[in-house]
C-alpha cells in the first residue's frame, strides 16, 4: 500500500513540475527548498522588528509575513513552477517605515491603505502585462541603481539599529561607543555572518542570528522567554486594517506612497527574477519562459499580504542558495513554502529578536544589494550621475523615494544633453514629471511637509 501511495506521489509530482525533463530530483527539489528557507527564514523576524518601529504589532506581522510567503512559494511553485522564493521584501517595509511613517507622519494605518490600494493596482498591471513593458522600459542602470541605493538604505538602518551609527550634531553622524554591551553583539553578529559567508556556508544569515541571540541570551543582554513554541499569533491588530482606511486616499500625499510603492515593487522583483531565471539556467532567447506566471505570483502574494497586514512581497535573492545546490523546479519553492509553515508555531523567538540580532542581518544584506554597482556604466557620465544620485539620495536623505526620484528627475535630460535624445524612451519622460508631481506633492502642497 505504502509502495503505491509513493508512487502516486512520485507521479503527482513528476506530471505538475517536470522534474525529469528538468533532469532533477524529488530529494534534491526538497533539499534546496530547506537550503532557501534557511537562507531567507530571517525575514520572518526582521520583518516584525522593521514595521514594529512603525507601531504595528509584531506578533501580527509575523503571522502575516508568514501567510504571504506561503502562498507567494505555493503559487511561484504551481502557476510559474520556478524555484524562486516570494516572501515580504527588505527595502519596501523600510520604505513603509522610516519614509512613510516615521519621516512624513502618516499614520500606519493610513500607509497600509496605501499598500492595498498599489497592490490591487499592481496586480491588475500584472494581469494586463504592463509590468512586463515599463520593466523593459526602465533604463538597466537605474534599476541596477535603485537595489544599491536599498542596499545602502538597509545597511544604514542596520548600523543605526545595532548602535554602530549614532546621531552627532557637528556631523549628521558618528561612530557609537564601544562602551555598550549591545553594541558588541551587534559586532558578533557580522563578523558571524560574514565568516560563514565567506566560507559559503547555506544560510549563513540565519545561522549568524541564531548564534547572536544565543550569545545575547547567554550573556544576559537577551532576555530569555518564557516558552518557545506556541499557536501562531493573532492577525487581529493588522487584518484588514488598509482596507478600512481607503478613506485616507483622499490626501494627494496619500497617491505619492501608493506610487513609490508601485515603483519600488516593479523594479524589486524585476531584476531579481532575471538574475535568479539566469543562475538557474531557465532564460531562452535572453527571455523568461512563464515570466508573466511568475509576476502573477508576485502580485497575487503581495494583495493578500497588504490584506493581512505586511508589506509588498517580493522575490527572494536569497533562492540562489537554493538554485546553487540543485533546484530547478517549483518543488523547491513549495518545500519552502511548507517550512514556512512549521515556522508559524515558534513566533516566541520573536522577543529574542531584538535590534542587535537583526542588524547584521540587515547590513549583510545591504552590502549583497549593493553588488548590483559593478554592472553600471560609470564611464558614461549622463548615465552614472543619475545612478549615484539615486544610490547616494536614498541613505543621505533616509527616504527611498526621493532617491529614485533624483535618478528619473536627472537621467532623461542628461541623456538628451549628451546627445542620445533618441535612447530615452516615452516611459522615462513620462516618469520624470510624475516624479516632479511627486515631490510637489511631498514638499509644497498644504500638509506635505516631509522631513
Amino acid at each position: 500500500m505504502e509502495t503505491g501511495t509513493g508512487t502516486f506521489f512520485q507521479g503527482f509530482l513528476e506530471r505538475t513540475f517536470h522534474l525529469s525533463e528538468q533532469k532533477t530530483t524529488v530529494r534534491r527539489e526538497i533539499t534546496a527548498g530547506l537550503t532557501t528557507f534557511v537562507s531567507m527564514a530571517y525575514i520572518l523576524f526582521v520583518n516584525p522588528s522593521i514595521l514594529g518601529a512603525a507601531g504595528m504589532n509584531k506578533g501580527a506581522v509575523f503571522t502575516a509575513t508568514a501567510i504571504s510567503a506561503i502562498i507567494g512559494c505555493w503559487l511561484m511553485a504551481f502557476l510559474a513552477n520556478y524555484p524562486i522564493a516570494i516572501a515580504p521584501g527588505l527595502g519596501d517595509n523600510a520604505f513603509f517605515t522610516y519614509s512613510v511613517v516615521l519621516a512624513m507622519g502618516i499614520s500606519w494605518q493610513k500607509a497600509m491603505a496605501g499598500v492595498f490600494v498599489a497592490s490591487v493596482l499592481f496586480t491588475i498591471l500584472s494581469f494586463l502585462k504592463v509590468r512586463e513593458i515599463v520593466i523593459d522600459a526602465i533604463p538597466q542602470d537605474l534599476k541596477l541603481a535603485m537595489a544599491a541605493g536599498i542596499g545602502l538604505f538597509i545597511a544604514f538602518v542596520g548600523l543605526q539599529g545595532g548602535g554602530l551609527v549614532v546621531a552627532n550634531k557637528s556631523s549628521l553622524v558618528g561612530i557609537g561607543s564601544m562602551t555598550v554591551p549591545t553594541t558588541w553583539l551587534t559586532i558578533f553578529g557580522i563578523f558571524v555572518i560574514a565568516i560563514l559567508m565567506a566560507r559559503k556556508v547555506p544560510g549563513s544569515i540565519f545561522i549568524g542570528m541564531i548564534a547572536t541571540a544565543v550569545v545575547g541570551l547567554v550573556t544576559g543582554l537577551i532576555k530569555t522567554p518564557t516558552h518557545w513554541v506556541s499557536a501562531a499569533p493573532s492577525m487581529q491588530p493588522t487584518f484588514g486594517v488598509g482596507i478600512t482606511h481607503l478613506s485616507a486616499l483622499a490626501d494627494p500625499q496619500m497617491w505619492a506612497v501608493v506610487l513609490i510603492f508601485l515603483l519600488v515593487a516593479f523594479f524589486d522583483t524585476a531584476g531579481t527574477l532575471i538574475g535568479l531565471a539566469q543562475q538557474a539556467g531557465i532564460m531562452r532567447n535572453n527571455k523568461m519562459p512563464r515570466i508573466g506566471q511568475a509576476l502573477m505570483a508576485d502580485s497575487i502574494s503581495m494583495l493578500a499580504g497588504s490584506v493581512m497586514g505586511t508589506t509588498p512581497t517580493s522575490a527572494y535573492v536569497e533562492s540562489s542558495a537554493g538554485i546553487a545546490v540543485g533546484g530547478k523546479t517549483g518543488l523547491t519553492t513549495l518545500t519552502t513554502g511548507f517550512l514556512f509553515v512549521l515556522s508559524l508555531f515558534f513566533s516566541p523567538l520573536l522577543t529574542v529578536v531584538t535590534n542587535q540580532v537583526t542588524a547584521p542581518a540587515l547590513i549583510i544584506v545591504g552590502a549583497l544589494m549593493v553588488s548590483s554597482l559593478r554592472d553600471i556604466q560609470w564611464d558614461k557620465f549622463e548615465v552614472a550621475l543619475p545612478a549615484f544620485l539615486v544610490i547616494a539620495g536614498m541613505p543621505l536623505t533616509y527616504n527611498i523615494s526621493y532617491g529614485i526620484a533624483f535618478g528619473f528627475l536627472t537621467y532623461p535630460l542628461l541623456m538628451a544633453a549628451a546627445g542620445r535624445r533618441k535612447e530615452v524612451n516615452g516611459i522615462s519622460w513620462t516618469l520624470m514629471f510624475v516624479f516632479i508631481v511627486l515631490l510637489y506633492i511631498l514638499n509644497i502642497m498644504p500638509n506635505g511637509t516631509m522631513a
